[in-house]
């Protein structure tokens, strides 16, 4: 096996939010605009997975599984037209769920899946 790179440690949290292992990327975390609309927070989190997939190389295309993560599941609704704009069509899986954030302006977050070869 490959050796785990911590590509981005957060030690406040002391959690890693880029891991490559293998031939996967594992993002976690992803979320800004707190405290804005929902479309902008999507757009917001979206923009920090790009950033974070640029750091190992990778664009949004590598993505093959998201977690997203809504304070409010009825936020569901906007989350298809944003990814439609943002993926070109080349859409990973992913599952909703809902989550009581640490923060009460926070009302979406993603964690990823890449696949890096």
């Amino acid at each position: 096996m490959s050796d785990i790179k911590r590509v981005e440690v957060d030690e406040f949290w002391a959690d890693s939010t880029v891991i490559e292992a293998g031939d996967y990327v594992f993002i976690g975390y992803c979320m800004a605009n707190e405290g804005k609309s929902i479309e902008e927070q999507i757009n917001g989190a979206i923009d920090v997975l790009e950033k974070r997939l640029e750091m190992v190389g990778l664009t949004l295309e590598s993505v093959v599984k998201m977690d997203c993560l809504f304070k409010d599941i009825e936020d569901l609704n906007y989350l298809a037209d944003v990814l439609r704009s943002r993926f070109n069509g080349k859409y990973p899986t992913r599952k909703a769920f809902t989550s009581d954030f640490i923060r009460e302006g926070i009302r979406f977050q993603i964690d990823a899946i890449a696949y890096k070869k």
